[in-house]
């Protein structure tokens, strides 16, 4: 056994031996991590030597040194921190088994000393190039977690937010969402003082005080706008103090949502003006009271009659005029939001009578229009199995069917008089605790939407039951509408993906229009929720969440 000071110099030797054969090399690495703790004196020289065969043009030798280096710090923390440094380092390795054997002996040493090894890689991270520091950031927040407590101790852990914390002040939106995964795993993600914490985190990142400039350099407000929100609605609850960020979001969209129709639209893939309305209906669900709410409702009222056209006038001499288009998914979510935040201020539609009078046209057209839709709709489901409502098709059907009918029971609840907002709906694009048994059966248990009429003359509201075969599911009203809306029956789509829809009447009749000229015209219907027919497939253009993380904070070193 080599021991200090007797057997220095063949220890000494060991050290020149990185310098040799290959064979050399290999003995070397193993020899000194063995003896390195009997010769403090030379642990300097022992490291650099030991860097040199990681360094090393043999990948063999190079994974052998690396493999060894944690030994180093078995018997004595001192070093582990420039140990993890150079591991940190040798993460851009671009062999596949030479960056297996650097994260395997990170594992290690984070098992020996898991806040020493965390110091090197929250070095390199703060201090490192790129490369590097990309590498070391996916690192920690991939392999961190699965170490658990009994690794990860409360020290540990504190270390672990506070450098996670620092290294947030100039983060890019990719690495943004990894840290905060990783921390939503530690202690702040499982008590309401954390979870403010992490809400107060993506507040910041979030930039809410800024001014919003839809047209900034690759959507960047948008995007960052988009994944900050995104973030923070699962810590949202009405039941705590979470609800105060929720009210300073949706200040945020109420300032967005006059600029909205500035936000540009992919030709392809996501529509970010629909992204932002979605959020925003979804914030409205957890929202707090809100200062000056009459002003605020205003806001959203105005923005939803772009999306509710009055009734076309009936010009005779131009019978095939252009019908408004009727865009679903944009008004499911604003008027869910007026719905939702209509409960703190539940006269702000009957201060103005001829406001409400209008308003109510608005969504008596818009009610004719959606049950021809919401019929069509539940045709096509009707009877299908639970593995036939598994198909794409059939499950943007069910969407659109949702949509739909979220809408007419808010108009409904909109066209009372007074106007109410007792109804709760669940919004078209979350997910469902369970599968309807019957394609025809809506979300809200409503098997039938009885068509919504308007008349000066008659104020009630009360609805009569009627023989099966004396109800019209559609029932024009008499005037100058009438011939206007004479059909609802086929709906053609001539606007954006992502739920534009116009309804035209058509000229000819039922009969003569057939099966073909009805399963046409439904496919047209569809094309207004994002889907395009082609050769009987499918296509979903509306899209999801957008994939694209913006580069937004990160500055250039």
């Amino acid at each position: 056994m080599l021991t200090a000071p007797q057997h220095a110099d063949e220890y000494l030797e060991i050290l020149m031996a990185v310098k040799g054969s290959s064979k050399e090399k290999r003995l070397a690495s193993q020899f000194i991590a063995r003896f390195f703790k009997h010769f403090p004196t030379y642990a300097d020289q022992a490291i650099e030597a030991q860097l040199d065969l990681c360094e090393d043009e043999d990948i063999a030798i190079r994974k052998q040194a690396i493999k060894d280096l944690p030994s180093l710090c078995k018997d004595s923390k001192d070093h582990t921190h420039k140990i993890s440094d150079i591991l940190a380092q040798l993460l851009q390795a671009e062999e596949s088994t030479e960056l297996a054997a650097v994260h395997n002996s990170l594992m290690t040493l984070l098992k020996i000393d898991a806040k020493g090894t965390l110091s090197g890689l929250f070095s390199q991270i703060i201090n490192g190039d790129d490369l590097i520091r990309e590498r070391c950031i996916k690192f920690v927040t991939s392999k961190i977690k699965s170490l658990g407590h009994e690794v990860i101790t409360k020290e540990v852990e504190d270390y672990l937010i506070t450098e996670c914390k620092k290294v947030l002040q100039d983060v890019n939106a990719e690495e943004f969402y990894q840290l905060l995964e990783l921390l939503s795993w530690t202690r702040l993600g499982q008590t309401v003082a954390g979870q403010q914490e992490l809400v107060d985190m993506i507040a910041e990142q979030a930039d809410l005080n800024q001014d919003f400039e839809p047209q900034s350099p690759d959507n960047e407000n948008v995007d960052r706008l988009l994944h900050c929100f995104k973030l923070a609605l699962p810590y949202f609850s009405v039941s705590t103090i979470l609800a105060c960020f929720s009210v300073s979001t949706i200040l945020t969209c109420f300032s967005v949502l006059p600029r909205l129709g500035e936000v540009k639209v992919q030709e392809e893939g996501s529509n970010p003006q629909l992204e932002l309305l979605k959020l925003f209906a979804e914030l409205c669900t957890h929202c707090g009271a809100l200062e000056n709410a009459d002003a605020k409702l205003d806001k959203i009222f105005n923005k939803l009659l772009d999306y509710m056209p009055l009734p076309p006038d009936t010009d005779p001499e131009n019978p095939n005029q252009s019908e408004p288009r009727l865009e679903f998914s944009h008004v499911e979510c604003l008027m869910y939001a007026y719905h939702r935040l209509g409960k703190q201020s539940p006269d702000t539609l009957t201060k103005d009578q001829d406001r409400l009078k209008d308003f109510k046209l608005r969504l008596q057209y818009f009610a004719r229009g959606i049950q021809g839709y919401i019929k069509k709709l539940r045709e096509a489901l009707h009877g299908k199995t639970a593995e036939e409502l598994k198909t794409e098709e059939n499950k943007i059907k069910v969407i659109a069917l949702k949509t739909t009918s979220n809408i007419n029971t808010l108009i409904k609840d909109l066209f009372h008089s007074p106007p109410s907002f007792k109804s709760v709906i669940s919004l078209s694009w979350k997910p469902t605790t369970g599968a309807a048994k019957d394609g025809g059966t809506t979300s809200s248990g409503q098997k039938r939407h009885t068509p919504i009429t308007f008349s000066s003359d008659s104020p009630s509201s009360k609805h009569y039951k009627t023989e099966k075969s004396q109800r019209e599911i559609y029932q024009p009203p008499s005037g100058k509408y009438s011939t206007k809306v004479s059909s609802y029956n086929n709906f053609y789509n001539v606007g954006q993906p992502g739920a534009l829809v116009v309804l035209q009447p058509r000229t000819s009749s039922r009969a003569e229009e057939g099966e073909h000229g009805a399963a046409e015209a439904f496919g047209e219907t569809l094309a207004g929720f994002g889907v395009v027919a082609t050769g009987g497939e499918t296509t979903d253009t509306e899209g999801s969440m957008t994939q694209h993380t913006p580069h937004y904070g990160r500055r250039v070193k």
